[in-house]
């Protein structure tokens, strides 16, 4: 079943710039088979963490992200680019491949009483998800792991992220 995950992964030469290859997981989205396994494989390791809530990045983050919130029994909080949430929100700027961006979440999403695991589609870099780390940290919460669907291993995002917490990932490619 990982083949046929991996299989589903398509490859988006020089999107969003020249030099980047997107990994488009919406051929894997459109087999509800697929989408299954990949929630029972993200979620496995961490049904017994006491997640309280998860979460997602923007945008593709937030798909499988509220899934795996709703089988741990956790709620969700998405993590979205500057200017997009309605409410008050902290934020953190952090480096791309291909520039700046910065990211923000509600100031009142979480508190000290949360463990938190932190989703994503793609660990390229690992800017997002340390960004990401520092403002669940920053509102007081504990940050549990991280879970990927997927990691561009050629370019060691693990490396941006602070190693305390676990890094779950279902395929390198």
């Amino acid at each position: 079943m990982i083949d046929r995950l991996a299989g589903a992964v398509r490859n988006v030469p020089d999107h969003p710039e020249p030099g980047i290859s997107f990994k488009d997981i919406t051929p894997l989205l459109a087999d509800s088979r697929l989408v299954r396994y990949a929630v029972d494989e993200l979620v496995g390791p961490w049904r017994e963490a006491g997640i309280t809530k998860v979460v997602g990045i923007e945008s593709r983050g937030f798909i499988l992200g509220a899934m795996i919130a709703e089988e741990l029994g956790a709620g969700f909080v998405p993590v979205r680019k500057e200017g997009k949430l309605p409410y008050t929100a902290i934020r953190e700027t952090y480096e791309l491949e291909y520039g700046t961006d910065t990211i923000e979440m509600h100031i009142d999403a979480m508190d000290a009483s949360d463990i938190v695991l932190i989703h994503d589609d793609v660990l390229a870099t690992g800017g997002t998800a340390a960004a990401t780390e520092r403002l669940v940290e920053f509102a007081g919460a504990s940050v549990a792991g991280f879970s990927f669907l997927i990691e561009i291993g050629a370019l060691d995002g693990r490396s941006a992220l602070r190693g305390h917490a676990p890094v779950h990932i279902l395929l390198t490619l």
